[in-house]
């Protein structure tokens, strides 16, 4: 199989029209009958909003020296409760430039032993304010908290499932977001964990012209280093069962890779140490995006968050309008990791509940050429798909999810002109 073991609990409702497909996190009704696709992201100023014992320096904020708020988190999947120090970072509250359905956050940050970071986002809209909701509770590794998302939120005005907030279907609109950011650390301990980006990308129901015009006009094949999911089959099942549900971790794992960057060899002694597996980078991957909650390793900005998590390294989760918006960072050198859902011609499984892999390239006639961590071993994985079958299930089943991970220093390619920044 090569999606997760757990389903995400997304309301994709998705049909095709001739040459046009809808996305809704609502209903066909909700779908934009007119314009581009509604999709926004906000990259936010750690130097402005409120601060609550917390610190900028260096353009990071980490925990001040005073001012420190104490409490007890108790851990859910085997830590129990954990006596705290924390601080907090609160954004101004973002104007959306349309009416959202849906918000996905992502953040780099690093957490030293014992320390831990939570985010949570607020909405507005039609004279109300909703309730603060979790969107992640994260540690890059494992041996102070589990990293998880949080279940059992919903309520009149939405819920959040796994990853992403969705605006209940009755609920008024909303139209601005305000994100909080909590460092956390053990009490006692001198370690802080700072964080150095948040952003979030929001969106409404859309339609989608598929295919895109094939803007590029010529082959771009990015040398993505190949690694198969299937390999790991049986390997550390209690990581989402095993191998065959790693499409996230591997695919992450290519493209850091591709930037010579993950973890080292001296990681991978430590663990998955002796145990001789091929690709062990993904093994590590896979432990370490690992949602404890959802039980299993495709949580996208857990996947960002993780990447971001080596020197040098920046990763967030928005969506892209069609592929012609994929072609330029193509162009500009920067593959995407991409999220698929539904029945793909030329795919080892045919279809797929959910599955993540590699945009790497396009072929001199707008194809799609990907690494695809389903297949058997390594060498098959550079696979191509056509452009309309691969935009209906990238746009019709994700709404156009990418991660974008790159080395720090890399300029990212321009927005559409005239449409809300998306990246």
């Amino acid at each position: 199989m090569s999606a997760p073991r757990r389903l995400r609990v997304l309301a994709f409702a998705c049909a095709v029209f001739i040459a046009v497909s809808a996305f809704s996190s609502q209903s066909a009704l909700a779908a934009k009958s007119a314009g581009e696709p509604a999709v926004s992201y906000a990259r936010f100023d750690l130097a402005a909003g409120a601060y609550s014992g917390v610190a900028l320096s260096k353009g990071t904020l980490s925990l001040a020296s005073r001012g420190l708020a104490s409490g007890t988190y108790t851990d859910p999947y085997g830590y129990g409760a954990i006596a705290e120090q924390y601080g907090t970072w609160t954004t101004a509250p973002y104007a959306v430039p349309f009416a959202f359905d849906e918000l996905v956050a992502s953040w780099n940050a690093t957490t030293p032993n014992g320390t831990w970071i939570s985010v949570e986002m607020q909405a507005g809209g039609s004279g109300r304010t909703t309730k603060w909701y979790t969107m992640g509770i994260w540690a890059s590794g494992d041996g102070t908290i589990h990293r998880t998302s949080v279940g059992g939120q919903g309520d009149s005005d939405g819920y959040v499932a796994i990853d992403t907030f969705v605006r209940d279907g009755k609920a008024p609109p909303l139209t601005t977001y305000t994100l909080r950011v909590t460092l956390h650390r053990v009490a006692g301990s001198t370690a802080t964990p700072t964080l150095s980006s948040l952003g979030a990308m929001t969106s409404a129901a859309s339609m989608y012209a598929i295919p895109s015009a094939f803007t590029l006009g010529r082959e771009v094949d990015l040398d993505v280093p190949q690694y198969s999911q299937e390999i790991h089959a049986g390997q550390f099942p209690e990581y989402d069962g095993g191998g065959e549900a790693w499409c996230s971790p591997t695919s992450t794992s290519m493209v850091l890779s591709y930037w010579h960057s993950g973890p080292t060899s001296a990681d991978l002694a430590t663990w998955p140490a002796a145990l001789a597996y091929a690709d062990p980078q993904v093994d590590y991957a896979a432990r370490y995006v690992y949602d404890y909650h959802y039980q299993g390793a495709g949580n996208w900005p857990f996947n960002a968050a993780y990447a971001a998590s080596f020197t040098g390294m920046r990763g967030f989760v928005t969506r892209l309008r069609s592929l012609a918006e994929a072609e330029r960072f193509i162009a500009a050198g920067i593959p995407l990791v991409a999220s698929i859902q539904g029945k793909l011609p030329g795919f080892f499984f045919k279809k797929t509940s959910g599955h993540l892999l590699v945009i790497r390239g396009f072929t001199a006639s707008g194809d799609v050429i990907s690494n695809d961590p389903a297949v058997p071993d390594d060498t098959q994985v550079r696979k191509i798909y056509g452009r309309a079958d691969f935009e209906d299930v990238w746009l019709s089943g994700s709404g156009g999810i990418v991660y974008v991970i790159v080395p720090s220093g890399t300029s990212l390619p321009a927005n559409v002109e005239g449409l809300p920044n998306n990246w």
